[in-house]
């Protein structure tokens, strides 16, 4: 599979498997499943309670701990730095592990010492507890603040990005210092396999929906998409998405869909255009 690197040493597959909302047994199999059929790329968090269930199915699977990308993330509400390390402790116990691959802020807090918060978040990287370090859910300013004043060697941001949801002035910036970009809810909860274009463009090459919808996401430099997938069927039709070969009709098709439509936006979120 096509993997995705950094110049600071994040090496990843562009194709993961977001695991949210699956728990207990069903995450386990899910990920024991797709470990099977060839994805070597896992995204949990705290948040999802589930980081047992996928640890579970590491232990559980043939494949090598260290052929294995793994992600996790830090809860908005444990920013502090003893709450923040226990939260990484917690995990890597959970997980099963010594070491994340890459370890998220998973949600800026509106009342964050952000300062403090990215100090711990590097120190545990420098500790050797995460691989690589990187924020999720934050607005282009700030993440600017993290890069550019406080100066924090970040390798990547996940963030919502989907058809209808343009991330451009972002993934620009990601570009530019060498940030990966991980696109969570690539299909938008559904939505974007409704949408007529998106049809028309499937049933043109044969393909499903969903599959045209990733493979737009797969042709951006820089991006790595984290479907939900439980079934083994929908799993290696998401991965047999790196096969679908869209033309410039294809994407002047997509580039005409509306590009404002969040699916993800709960009542802490930060001010996304900030």
């Amino acid at each position: 599979m096509h993997r995705l690197t950094t110049r600071n040493g994040l090496d990843l597959p562009c194709i993961g498997l977001g695991t949210w909302p699956m728990t207990g047994s069903e995450c386990t199999t899910a990920v024991r499943q797709a470990l099977e059929l060839g994805y070597r790329h896992i995204d949990t968090a705290t948040a999802y309670d589930n980081e047992a269930a996928v640890g579970q199915a590491l232990r559980e699977s043939e494949v090598p701990r260290e052929a294995i990308h793994l992600t996790t993330k830090v809860w908005w509400d444990k920013l502090e730095p003893k709450a923040m390390r226990q939260s990484l402790e917690d995990s890597l116990r959970l997980l099963g592990t010594d070491q994340v691959d890459l370890f998220h802020i998973h949600w800026p807090a509106k009342d964050m010492d952000l300062a403090r918060s990215i100090e711990t978040l590097v120190t545990l990287h420098e500790e050797g507890k995460a691989r690589s370090i990187g924020v999720a859910n934050f607005p282009l300013g700030l993440l600017r603040q993290v890069v550019e004043e406080l100066g924090a060697p970040l390798s990547a941001i996940q963030v919502e990005y989907h058809v209808l949801l343009s991330q451009q002035p972002l993934l620009d910036y990601a570009r530019q210092h060498d940030l990966l970009l991980t696109a969570y809810t690539p299909l938008a909860r559904g939505r974007a396999a409704e949408q007529q274009a998106i049809g028309d463009i499937a049933a043109k090459h044969g393909v499903l929906p969903s599959q045209v919808a990733l493979k737009w996401l797969l042709d951006q430099d820089g991006v790595a998409v984290i479907p939900k997938a439980s079934s083994r069927q929908n799993q290696l039709a998401n991965l047999a998405a790196l096969d679908v070969q869209l033309d410039d009709d294809d994407r002047t098709l997509i580039a005409a869909l509306p590009k404002d439509q969040r699916v993800v936006s709960p009542d802490f979120a930060p001010q996304w255009n900030s």
